[in-house]
């Protein structure tokens, strides 16, 4: 019998993500506990930081967060004072996410996170633009493969 082990943890791909996905989370963390926020909720500031206002069905595709997920991270977000949920008046159906005052001065605090991180993880800028650009690629794959249904 020749070849690895197709099973072999170490070979998948899906582990090697999943652990750098707990890793660089972790790598964050003490720099979002300061200002009260998870990485989750860090996401979805982001998201609002750069798109505010956005109805909750917006913020759920942009983050691909099913409404579920995103709903308690809202509802922390609002209760830390950094944003408020609103009906549309346009759309009584549609519930509107805005950033307070509170929500936007974070902003000033949070632009020196992307830094920081780099130079916590020691890695070249290049090497992690790479790194950025393969993964959007394997996260369209996967999307791909996803609505592709079941094979065989």
């Amino acid at each position: 019998m020749g070849g690895a082990d197709p099973l072999a943890l170490e070979e998948q791909v899906c582990f090697a993500l999943s652990v750098a996905a707990r890793s660089v989370v972790a790598v964050y963390r003490p720099l979002l506990e300061p200002m009260g926020l998870t990485h989750p909720q860090y996401l979805v500031m982001l998201a609002l930081w750069q798109h505010a206002p956005l109805s909750v069905r917006d913020l759920s595709r942009l983050l691909q967060l099913d409404p579920g997920t995103l709903s308690p991270l809202l509802k922390r977000l609002e209760a830390n004072g950094y944003v408020r949920r609103e009906r549309d008046p346009a759309d009584e159906r549609s519930l509107a996410v805005t950033l307070t005052a509170s929500g936007q001065a974070l902003r000033a605090r949070a632009e020196e996170i992307p830094p920081a991180i780099v130079a916590r993880l020691g890695l070249p800028l290049a090497e992690l633009r790479q790194l950025h650009g393969a993964l959007t690629e394997v996260i369209a794959a996967a999307n791909r493969a996803a609505g592709a249904g079941p094979v065989g």
